[in-house]
């Protein structure tokens, strides 16, 4: 087959796998040597200041020994098939980056053969790079689940970021549709990948020449809407996964219905707004200090779509506010919705010259659409209803007018009218007053902004 077909096959088969953020690395280069990363550097698919970090993003193969049901790849799917040899890789990714198409690599791969197969060529890859051509740019590459040992660790001295594709919730949710695969063989890798990045760490404070492992951290990704799992199990499971394998990000992927079966919800859109919802409180666990039992509980186990996260847990816990912006601690500001960690510190600079007012905020970049209705400033509430839940519910339910929906089927138009389909949710009806509320203004258009 033809490298270029190759290329089209693979490379759209790996657009479902989400998790492929870079961070930086401190892996040095010599003369002589290609590519770089500084810790401005290969960070994000975007940097912060706007940049586009661009990464090749393929599959060694799909040919697949698994029948997921979710998986487009799936052994019984009838699609286009193709694999790469190791040096085809490796010259894609040298030819790529003379020409200044990409800075570094995303490589992953379904599992053909066997575990130890697939991994023991995803190993010669990275190693041809570095060893070979001197490569020097970012790397991130998949551990296969049930792969040897010695083949991760081997892996992980040669690339910048690992990770393990958890993909379901729950051991029931992966007997439901991933039959073939296990847990414990998930996670094995992944206490690998920990273990090694921790013996790294050490041996680097003592030996300045030590050898890099993984220095960019591990990651995974989540399935959402494929099984019946509410957000409190997928946070619980995120909390826990970063507490016990030092895990860098996950990753949440919207379930795209590419398949059909007995066990497979039936939708006829990803499920991305909750999948935003969940990025949102993810960040509220790594960045604000929140706990999973703090955002959602049995009484409310999934996110409001209305709400960011942080709004509703203020709005679930009224009886806490409003809290006196004069006098308030760094922990208690940073949980007040619109006051995000760098709004929470000018406040705190700001009032050691003199006390702050509501306007003083505005100036702060505080949020006050939000914060006005859980703040006092200098003894005095400025919110436009009382301090009651279900008033202050009201005032932030989003309004919009549902004329602008009225798309026939023309291009999306960044100013103008907007497509339903790709904005609600899949279970929502038009016909219905309490479901024609959609928050457009909080779209998944930023996943780190002020919450």
């Amino acid at each position: 087959m033809d490298i270029n077909e190759k290329l089209r096959i693979l490379s759209g088969a790996a657009k479902y796998d989400v998790s492929c953020s870079s961070s930086g690395s401190s892996r040095s280069s010599k003369k002589g040597d290609l590519g770089s990363v500084a810790s401005g550097g290969i960070c994000h698919s975007f940097t912060p200041d706007g940049r586009c970090i661009s990464l090749l993003k393929i599959l060694l193969t799909n040919y697949c020994i698994y029948d997921c049901a979710y998986c487009i790849n799936r052994k019984s799917n009838d699609i286009e098939r193709a694999a790469f040899t190791a040096d085809e890789v490796v010259n894609l990714t040298m030819n790529f980056y003379r020409r200044n198409y990409i800075e570094g690599l995303f490589l992953s791969s379904s599992v053909f053969n066997t575990p130890n197969a697939t991994m023991e060529t995803l190993t010669r890859v990275v190693e041809k790079l570095r060893t070979e051509h001197g490569f020097k740019g970012y790397i991130h590459l998949k551990a296969i689940p049930g792969a040897d040992e010695a083949l991760i660790k081997k892996a992980g001295t040669f690339a910048d970021r690992m990770s393990v594709n958890l993909e379901l919730p729950s051991s029931q949710s992966l007997k439901l549709l991933a039959p073939d695969k296990t847990k414990e063989n998930i996670f094995q890798p992944m206490k690998l990948i920990k273990n090694g990045i921790q013996i790294s760490k050490s041996e680097n404070k003592v030996f300045k020449r030590a050898p890099l492992f993984v220095p960019g951290g591990q990651s995974t990704q989540l399935i959402v809407g494929a099984t019946k799992e509410s957000d409190l199990n997928i946070l619980n499971l995120s909390e826990g996964l970063y507490q016990k394998y030092s895990l860098k990000r996950v990753y949440y992927s919207a379930y795209v219905p590419v398949n059909t079966g007995q066990n497979l919800p039936e939708l006829k859109n990803p499920p991305t707004l909750r999948e935003h919802r969940l990025y949102q409180g993810d960040w509220l666990l790594r960045v604000y200090g929140f706990k999973a039992e703090e955002l959602l509980n049995d009484k409310n186990p999934n996110f409001d779509i209305n709400f960011d996260p942080k709004t509703f847990w203020a709005l679930n816990n009224i009886h806490l506010f409003p809290v006196e912006i004069n006098r308030a601690p760094y922990e208690t500001l940073i949980r007040i919705p619109g006051i995000g960690v760098r709004g929470a510190q000018k406040i705190l600079s700001a009032r050691k010259i003199s006390s702050l007012d509501f306007q003083d905020l505005k100036k702060l970049g505080v949020v006050l659409k939000r914060a006005q209705y859980f703040i006092t400033c200098k003894g005095k509430y400025f919110g436009s209803v009382p301090l009651d839940e279900e008033k202050v519910k009201t005032a932030l339910t989003p309004r919009f007018d549902l004329n602008i929906l009225d798309n026939q089927g023309e291009q999306l138009n960044f100013f103008d009218k907007i497509d339903k389909k790709l904005l609600l949710p899949d279970n929502y009806d038009l016909n219905n007053a309490s479901s024609k509320i959609l928050l457009l203004n909080d779209r998944p258009s930023s996943l780190t902004g002020e919450l």
